[in-house]
């Protein structure tokens, strides 16, 4: 373990894991997992060797890919084989079950629903975390009614929706990871806590006790607990079975990558433009794209603008133009018209001439397919969002965005009510 963090007083311990405050810092927590697997709320367990090392490495790898799309966590690194750092956080006692597939207990809950059926959008449900009780389900608005506070942020009805909208966006962007891989995100359960901050982030852990988790969508082909859950007799034989399964997985963790970056070019019609340039660069970078410039003028360069895309028609990887170019706008639509590739155009407006520019950008011959935003962040955005078809990555920085937006205006929601 790294030795500016040690383990101080064991501050709670559960079926498969233990978790310790840091000596000398009180902003982090120790999570150490146990080689040790249950079912049924404990009334069925085992000791399992090398679970530990594998349920840690497993929820390291899934938090640093969350952590790199923008998912806000409590995760900080891992410190050993069998143990995280992660910020000290108020856990909240709710399990956010999210699902793709009705099967398992939500079947048996609802037996008129058929085995398989598919959720669209995912099902979202909420559980009360009381092994006694055989953790409940409880509503939103039994949630709220809760009137729940964790280091000093009380769980209303804006915390609960943004609890749901996480949630789903979490299970979304773990699903088109999987998908990488021919496997199919059945459903999974994440929770949530707050920080010393007030901050609602995505806590505790997520490995193979998490999810089901289908290999080319067969549930012959399971690798997750169900399997441990399905068995009435337990062999030594059975249990080797279950942590090479757990391996598996962590072990498919490593070929999923945060994606290479999709290539943008930016095509500017003069210096003149580096300024405006330079802000869709900006905006691009930060949705994983990687952005170039190249500099030529349709209307003075036209042999130079032609041989630029020939260019990068000839490199078979997937590109989106993005032109820059002010007044009689031939750049975009010269670009357009020699290659099937997409083509933006993002005009940088003069002043008191800002309509006949744009107009010189949407008014293009027939038989072309360019488009026209007036933003550097709309040009980015757009590429992105061609890029997202193919490429997981940015499809979920795309989806991630779209979270913290809405975090952010639920936010400002509640203070202008409180300030009101």
């Amino acid at each position: 373990m790294a030795k500016e963090y040690t383990p101080g007083k064991l501050v709670i311990e559960g079926k498969t894991k233990q978790v310790f405050d840091v000596v000398n810092n009180p902003n982090y927590a120790i999570l150490k997992s146990k080689d040790r697997i249950t079912a049924g709320d404990g009334a069925k367990a085992h000791d399992l060797a090398g679970k530990a090392e594998v349920s840690t490495s497993t929820t390291c790898k899934v938090f640093q890919l969350l952590n790199t799309f923008g998912i806000k966590t409590a995760f900080v690194k891992q410190l050993d084989s069998v143990s995280m750092l992660a910020k000290k956080c108020e856990m909240i006692p709710i399990e956010w079950v999210t699902r793709r597939v009705a099967t398992g207990s939500y079947i048996r809950r609802f037996p008129g629903v058929q085995d398989g059926h598919k959720f669209t959008p995912p099902l979202q449900e909420t559980f009360f975390k009381d092994d006694a009780n055989h953790d409940p389900f409880w509503p939103h608005h039994q949630i709220v009614s809760a009137n729940f506070k964790f280091n000093g942020l009380t769980i209303g009805k804006g915390e609960v929706e943004i609890m749901k909208r996480t949630s789903i966006t979490i299970f979304e962007v773990l699903e088109k990871a999987w998908a990488t891989r021919d496997c199919t995100l059945i459903d999974m359960k994440i929770e949530f806590g707050v920080d010393q901050n007030g901050e609602i982030v995505l806590a505790d852990v997520i490995d193979s006790d998490s999810w089901r988790l289908w290999p080319s969508g067969d549930r012959r082909l399971m690798k997750d607990k169900q399997v441990y859950r399905n068995l009435n007799n337990v062999t030594a034989d059975d249990l080797a079975t279950v942590i090479k399964n757990f391996r598996w997985i962590s072990d498919q963790l490593d070929l999923i990558v945060a994606g290479t970056p999709s290539k943008v070019v930016i095509v500017m019609a003069s210096p003149g433009d580096a300024d405006h340039t330079n802000a869709i660069v900006k905006h691009c970078s930060a949705l994983g794209l990687q952005a170039e410039i190249r500099v030529s003028s349709a209307h003075k360069t036209t042999t130079d603008t032609l041989d630029i895309v020939a260019e990068y028609e000839g490199s078979s990887e997937p590109v989106v133009f993005i032109a820059v170019a002010g007044r009689s706008n031939g750049l975009g639509p010269v670009i357009a018209g020699n290659t099937v590739m997409p083509v933006i155009n993002c005009p940088p407006l003069s002043s008191g001439e800002a309509s006949h520019d744009i107009w010189s950008s949407l008014n293009t011959p027939s038989g072309l397919g360019c488009t026209t935003v007036r933003y550097p962040e709309a040009a980015a955005q757009a590429a992105a969002s061609i890029h997202a078809l193919s490429n997981h990555a940015i499809w979920s920085r795309l989806r991630v965005k779209q979270l913290s937006n809405f975090i952010k205006l639920k936010q400002v929601d509640k203070e202008s009510r409180n300030q009101s």
